[in-house]
């Protein structure tokens, strides 16, 4: 029995379709919709076969299937039509090649006898008929479940739903490609069988005919935690707002995971997370003992607005911006890169709406040392980089691939790549009259043209309304109308993402710039609820970290309870992250009282000669605006190159390198071993040994030393002090090393 056409779907939803009839008068598969999908799914297509660049064994498909008259053509064409034979259609390459029955490099592929061999055989009997302009196309797939709970070693049946735009739905599990985000906690197999393998949330990726759904799978943690637990949690909520729409959304996870929170962590540790998270720096001793002196029940608020007003916060975020707008030397000269730098900066002291700012930076025009975010299009000159950078900047996303060929893990197609293209394709850049200078302007003429079809595509965002191609208005403003637009599913995720993240440890989707569906969120509801918060507060990014800051969430303590350490995604416990490169180097500069010394830069020349800019006494790292000044610290700690727009530029990780920099390397030895620096200093002070514990506890960990830390430390600073060959200066420099090198100084918890 022939199945290909037998269409069927829900109660109320058309069955019937025209389809295609053979010589002998019998229903003949469509190329498009019923032979592409075949290939894909045996592999025939994929980047591995005949779907490579430069194909294989003289046979070259469009990866999955994306272009399907030109696949026609090769399968039906070339080879002197030795791919298929109307007469013998058994006889075709296409039959006995992936069966085996002659040699194929590329093995056993189709029985002989199988459905696919089937709706080939019947394709090729039927004439071969091509890919039709009104062939149906799918619209939309459904997945069902949507989403299951299940316990481990369970297992059941996803079954797939096309939508086709002539109504009809079609079951096409047997043809669809699935994945699993998580292997260890849900696996699946070509035919959508899955397996539950353990506790933990994972999503069923499903992809049909560039179209993508996903079924969420949730497995309990096998913990015997009583719902009274979540219940009490729920009801000592003091938040507010939206901090209080944070604390419950994650309850809710963490109640349907049996995953019991820890508590709240205490003010000491409260105070040095929250100075680093928003600011980059350490409190001062004098600042952690007001705080943990305030008996007000409102203070952990109050320092979160006092933090967000301080100019150590816009250091902080315009550092963090300038990362992510790729602001260095490498591709500006150094007057520019001051230029977007002084945009940047003034935009987070002005607290600039998110959508503001990145309508002035795709918008801008005139010369970039005035207009200093018209150097984003001077750093990104082609239209392909200026298209991919835009995805990932403010979209969170990468369409990098789509444009070759239609997206293989996502929904967007090369059309759609071509299409967004366009709309920086009338972008002007020509020289000024002084040193680095540029001029940006807009162009009323200009296309790009899509690879394949060899002509441009209509201006298009993605998922959005065209632009006439022979309109004459500005395509970027177009674009950026459509950008910030309430009602923009991507504009407002990504940027909560990556804020999110920074203060939590991990993305609601991780990675921060992969905001594709095939990647979906650990807590869609709540990451919605915060991208709506977002827009109804006018963008504002300091409203939403002060959501953050302010939830129980963020401030829950570190240590897992009996129950969440193996949790690292659902936020039952604080993670435990390790500080960025910057911030290390600042917090030791402020411990040590010794600033770290910042190079000259170059900033232009006039009449010939070089004018250099100098970095005043105690420049921080983090107000650098150029991350190319010299610093071998910097770099062996993870500094990103920003060479592109990408979060995996930053290395967290520790390595045998920083180890071995901290033990050897100038950066830390020299600030301790300084004339002025506080181990000198405390050393004439004749500071005892205790006080010298106690001030350095603060100064560095925010906390006062524990009972037996201050005995240990107090008896081997006196044990150092009295040996000759130590003396009291390099006892004291010995016991900050140790500090200034652990783990609880160098990650934030």
């Amino acid at each position: 029995m022939v199945l290909w056409w037998t269409l069927g779907g829900p109660a109320g939803e058309s069955d019937s379709a025209t389809v295609a009839k053979g010589s002998r008068g019998e229903p003949v598969p469509s190329f498009r919709n019923d032979v592409l999908p075949v290939l894909t799914k045996v592999g025939c297509n994929s980047g591995g076969c005949h779907g490579a660049l430069a194909g294989k064994g003289g046979l070259k498909l469009s990866l999955r299937g994306y272009d399907p008259e030109a696949d026609y053509f090769v399968l039906t064409r070339q080879a002197l039509g030795r791919r298929i034979d109307l007469d013998q259609p058994h006889e075709s390459l296409m039959l006995v090649k992936p069966t085996t029955a002659l040699p194929h490099g590329g093995g056993h592929r189709i029985d002989e006898g199988s459905e696919e061999y089937d709706i080939l055989y019947h394709w090729i009997r039927g004439g071969a008929p091509p890919p039709l302009p009104n062939d149906p196309v799918v619209e939309a797939i459904r997945v069902h479940p949507a989403t299951a709970r299940l316990k481990p070693k369970a297992t059941f049946q996803v079954t797939v739903k096309a939508v086709y735009s002539d109504g009809r739905v079609r079951d096409v599990t047997r043809w669809c490609r699935f994945s699993t985000t998580e292997e260890g906690v849900a696996s699946v197999d070509d035919q959508g069988l899955v397996t539950v393998r353990g506790p933990g949330e994972a999503g069923i990726n499903v992809i049909f005919a560039s179209r993508v759904a996903t079924a969420r799978i949730q497995s309990p943690f096998p913990t015997s935690v009583s719902d009274n637990i979540f219940a009490e949690e729920l009801q000592s909520l003091r938040t507010t707002g939206l901090s209080r729409t944070i604390d419950e959304h994650v309850l809710a996870k963490l109640r349907a995971l049996r995953l019991p929170p820890s508590p709240v962590c205490n003010d000491y540790e409260f105070v040095r997370r929250a100075f680093l998270d928003a600011t980059g720096t350490l409190p001062t001793p004098e600042e952690v003992e007001r705080f943990v002196a305030d008996p007000s029940p409102d203070k952990r608020a109050r320092l979160v607005d006092a933090l967000l007003a301080r100019p150590e916060f816009v250091d902080y975020w315009a550092y963090k911006w300038s990362d992510l707008l790729l602001i260095s030397s490498r591709r500006l000269p150094q007057p520019a890169v001051w230029a977007f730098y002084q945009f940047v900066r003034q935009s987070v002291a002005d607290n600039k709406p998110w959508n503001q700012f990145a309508r002035e930076i795709l918008t801008a025009s005139g010369s970039n040392l005035e207009n200093g975010a018209a150097n984003y299009f001077v750093l990104h000159k082609d239209v392909t980089d200026l298209t991919e950078t835009t995805s990932v900047t403010f979209l969170g996303m990468s369409i990098t691939c789509a444009r070759c060929h239609n997206h293989p893990l996502e929904k967007w197609t090369q059309d759609q790549y071509w299409r967004f293209a366009n709309l920086f394709s009338r972008v002007g850049l020509k020289n000024g009259d002084r040193s680095g200078e540029v001029i940006v302007q807009s162009q009323p003429f200009g296309d790009v043209l899509h690879p394949r079809r060899g002509r441009p595509m209509p201006p298009t965002p993605l998922d959005g309304k065209p632009l006439a191609i022979d309109s004459r208005s500005d395509r970027r403003r177009y674009l950026a109308d459509w950008l910030t637009a309430p009602e923009n599913p991507y504009f407002a995720r990504a940027l909560v993402n990556r804020v999110w993240r920074h203060f939590l440890g991990r993305g609601l989707v991780e990675p921060e710039d992969d905001l594709r569906q095939t990647n979906p969120a650990t807590h869609p509801q709540l990451l919605t609820a915060l991208e709506k918060d977002f827009v109804d507060h006018g963008y504002d990014v300091r409203h939403l970290i002060r959501g953050i800051m302010n939830s129980r969430t963020y401030q829950r303590s570190s240590v897992p309870n009996a129950h969440n350490g193996a949790d690292d995604r659902f936020y039952s416990h604080y993670l435990v992250r390790r500080l960025p490169a910057e911030v290390v180097l600042d917090a030791y500069s402020q411990v040590t009282g010794v600033p770290t010394r910042f190079d000259k830069i170059r900033v232009g020349t006039t009449g010939g000669v070089a004018n250099t800019k100098s970095f005043p006494p105690g420049t921080r790292a983090l107000q650098l605006p150029d991350n190319r000044i010299v610093s071998r610290f910097l770099d062996t700690f993870g500094r990103p190159e920003r060479a592109q727009t990408c979060s995996c530029e930053r290395q967290d990780d520790s390595s045998i390198t920083q180890a071995l920099h901290l033990n050897n390397g100038q950066t830390l030895n020299d600030k301790l071993r300084d004339s002025n620096s506080r181990v000198r200093r405390w050393a004439r002070q004749k500071l005892d040994d205790g006080t010298v514990v106690d001030k350095l506890f603060l100064l560095a960990l925010s906390r006062p030393p524990s009972a037996k830390e201050k005995e240990t430390l107090t008896r081997l600073l006196k044990e150092a002090t009295a040996d000759p060959q130590t003396g009291r200066p390099q006892a004291i420099e010995d016991l900050f090393w140790a500090v200034l090198t652990s783990k609880e100084f160098l990650f934030n918890h």
